[in-house]
């Protein structure tokens, strides 16, 4: 589990500590692309509208393997 966290983190791929709303996942993503955590949310949730059910399933997943900021 430890090569997961270090090469997400090595790739940018953190959940921040602040502007976190549920695991903040959405706002790590945002973080790492350039977005504000909020287009990050709604670009999640239209992806939820037109293909549902996946994004259930890889919500949890990247909250469990993103490494926290701190």
């Amino acid at each position: 589990m430890d090569s997961v966290y270090g090469s997400m983190r090595r790739q940018g791929l953190v959940r921040p500590l602040h502007g976190r709303i549920l695991g903040g996942v959405c706002a790590g993503l945002g973080q790492r692309f350039g977005l504000d955590p909020w287009m990050a949310r709604l670009i999640f949730v239209l992806a939820l509208l037109v293909i549902p059910g996946s994004q259930i399933l890889v919500y949890p997943v990247l909250w469990l393997l993103m490494p926290s900021e701190a």
